[in-house]
């Protein structure tokens, strides 16, 4: 009897040890060239670059990371989380706004992106020269993600709609050689074609850089609701974590370090020199849910109905979640370290960080 209870001691503590074992399954919306597993142009993917996650948890015995970077962008993510097999993950605007609408189950806990700019780009002998001459030309947009809502945002101001263009769906790895080879007319997307253009191998035409504040690509970072509730603990630690890969990214002594992370996805450093030319780090990894973010996510998902990416409201005050990044912040000494915008994109309060710059 006695060898029994020992044994189903020991049984126990076993199932015990084993239930406590976690696996943190992290999901990035694309890939860096040739599937490489890194990307650019945010906190998450500097974190990941210099292995902030693994580090955090580097003593935790029971906690294992796991890392995803799917080619198919927010649409592939999505179904990834409808198939619960993800915990923490990035997303552009318009697919997780989308993800929402399908009764996706998560939470919005810090932002990743902003003022994240589009630019238009054409083959280096096209006679088109603005946003106007697109009409009726075949144009390359890789759908379903945030670029998407961003070029119908430009659209619009320029007078024209989706069905004015004729828009081929390509991912990054395939506009490009569509492109340069003159099977489509232009494409609306990031700063991947900047390093084309210092080559001469396409012209940019057009950026939402220095045009309205409104205008341009937004991110966020999401838990689902199931991972968050199960362990508040370790998605507070992971939030510390992310937040403190962004304080650093932000900071201008440490934009050559970001540079060489984000370079591991295949892209040169270039390009990342070209695309924040006249902006700021600080500016674009802003984690702040201020009133910017909330306006920009609804002002999304309105015109994600208008415009029939969804069929039903989505409702955007009940989604976020800001009590671990406000922790995060308190923990990290960071409630003043980046500007606050106001809903029309003028600033709020100045952080600490731009008071620097500006001294």
């Amino acid at each position: 009897m006695k060898r029994l209870m020992i044994a189903a001691l020991a049984a126990l503590i076993g199932s015990s040890a084993f239930a406590a074992d976690v696996t943190i399954r992290f999901g990035y919306p694309g890939a860096g060239l040739d599937n490489r597993q890194y990307s650019y142009g945010d906190a998450i993917a500097y974190a990941r670059a210099r292995a902030f996650i693994e580090n955090e948890f580097a003593t935790d015995k029971d906690v294992k990371i796991e890392w995803t970077f799917f080619r198919g962008a927010g649409p592939a993510i999505n179904e990834a989380i409808a198939a619960s097999r993800l915990d923490f993950f990035l997303l552009g605007d318009l697919p997780a706004i989308v993800g929402r609408s399908r009764g996706l189950d998560h939470k919005f806990i810090f932002a990743t992106g902003r003022h994240d700019p589009l630019y238009l780009a054409v083959p280096a002998d096209s006679s088109i020269q603005s946003i106007d001459d697109l009409k009726g030309k075949k144009v390359a947009l890789f759908k379903g993600t945030n670029l998407q809502l961003a070029t119908d945002r430009v659209l619009s101001t320029h007078g024209l709609k989706e069905k004015d263009l004729r828009f081929i769906n390509l991912d990054g790895n395939a506009a490009i050689p569509a492109l340069t080879s003159g099977n489509v007319d232009a494409v609306f997307g990031g700063p991947e074609y900047l390093a084309l253009a210092q080559k001469g191998n396409v012209k940019i035409v057009y950026t939402t850089k220095g045009d309205d504040p409104t205008l341009g690509r937004n991110s966020s970072y999401l838990v689902t609701t199931a991972f968050e509730q199960a362990h508040p603990d370790i998605t507070q630690r992971v939030v510390n974590t992310f937040v403190r890969a962004a304080a650093l990214s932000s900071d201008p002594a440490n934009k050559n370090d970001v540079f060489d992370a984000w370079s591991l996805s295949g892209f040169p450093k270039e390009t990342f020199e070209a695309d924040i030319e006249g902006d700021t780090l600080a500016n674009r990894l802003n984690p702040l849910i201020d009133d910017f973010v909330v306006a920009r996510y609804k002002e999304q998902a309105a015109r994600a109905k208008d415009y029939g990416l969804i069929k039903t409201d989505v409702d955007v005050d009940g989604w976020f979640e800001p009590k671990y990044l406000q922790q995060a912040l308190k923990d990290l000494k960071l409630e003043t370290y980046w500007s606050s915008f106001k809903a029309d994109g003028k600033i709020a309060t100045t952080g600490d960080l731009d008071k620097k710059q500006s001294n």
